[in-house]
C-alpha cells in the first residue's frame, strides 16, 4: 500500500524549531481496519487519523505505534492548526474521549480538553531544570512518567521530560496531555520548556475540570508511507 501522510511539527518554539512531529492520514478504505499498522510503521509518537471534516467540526482518531488513546494533546492541537491553514474554520475536534473546543490566538493554536480525557501520568517532581535534563529515559520501564521542575514558579514556567515506554514512545518531544494532568494537578496556568525546546501553554479552567493547552504548529511536509 502507498499512503501520503502530512507531518507538521507541533509545539514548535518562537523559531519554528524543535517540536513533536505528528502524522496526519485521511481516513480511507486503505486505512481502514489498518490504524494501529500503519501508526507503528510510521513510527512517530502519535498519528491522527480524520475520518470527517464538516460544519466547523472534524471527526479524528488517535494511535500511538501501540494503542489507540481517546485524547491526546499534540494531535488535537497540530490536526486544528493544519486544518486552519488549509482554509478551513474548524472550531471542534471530535474524538472518542469527546469534543475538544480550538481556539485560534495569532501564530497559537489552542484546544480545550477535560483533564480526565488524557492519559494517566505519573508525575515526578525534581529539584530543577538541570535535574530533569539528565534523566536517563531508560530508567523508567513501566507506565508513563512526566519528569518536572520548576524553572520559574512564580511565572509558572516549567522544565519537563515525558516517557512512555508502554505506549511505545521512549522519550516524547513534547506531549499535550501531560501537560493537561500537571495544569490540573497544580491548579495554574503553565508555560512548559519540553524535551529539545518545545513550548506548550496552558490555561486552567473551572478548577482544573477542564485545561486549554496550545502551541505553535509548523508549515507540513508530505511522505509516502510504502
Amino acid at each position: 500500500m502507498s499512503l501520503l501522510v502530512n507531518v507538521v511539527r507541533v509545539f514548535v518554539d518562537e523559531d519554528g524549531d524543535h517540536g513533536n512531529p505528528l502524522a496526519i492520514v485521511w481516513a480511507s478504505s486503505a486505512t481502514q481496519r489498518q490504524e494501529q499498522q500503519i501508526a507503528a510503521d510510521l513510527g512517530f509518537s502519535e498519528t491522527i487519523f480524520v475520518d470527517a471534516v464538516a460544519g466547523g467540526s472534524a471527526r479524528a482518531r488517535i494511535y500511538t505505534p501501540t494503542r489507540e488513546l481517546p485524547f491526546a494533546g499534540h494531535p488535537t492541537v497540530g490536526l486544528a492548526a493544519w486544518l486552519h491553514a488549509s482554509g478551513d474554520d474548524v472550531r471542534q475536534i471530535d474524538v472518542p474521549a469527546g469534543s475538544a473546543r480550538v481556539r485560534v490566538e495569532g501564530d497559537l493554536v489552542f484546544v480545550t480538553a477535560r483533564s480526565e480525557w488524557a492519559p494517566e501520568f505519573e508525575l515526578v517532581q525534581l529539584d530543577g531544570p538541570a535535574a530533569v535534563g539528565v534523566v536517563d529515559p531508560d530508567a523508567f520501564g513501566y507506565s508513563a512518567v512526566y519528569v518536572w521542575a520548576w524553572a520559574d514558579e512564580e511565572a509558572g514556567r516549567v522544565r519537563a521530560r515525558m516517557f512512555a515506554p508502554d505506549l511505545g514512545i521512549r522519550e516524547d518531544e513534547a506531549t499535550g496531555s501531560a501537560a493537561v494532568r500537571l495544569t490540573a494537578a497544580l491548579g495554574r496556568d503553565l508555560e512548559v520548556f519540553q524535551g529539545q525546546g518545545s513550548r506548550l501553554y496552558t490555561h486552567n479552567r473551572y478548577l482544573g475540570q477542564q485545561v486549554e493547552v496550545g502551541g505553535r504548529v509548523s508549515s507540513a511536509r508530505t511522505i509516502e508511507l510504502r
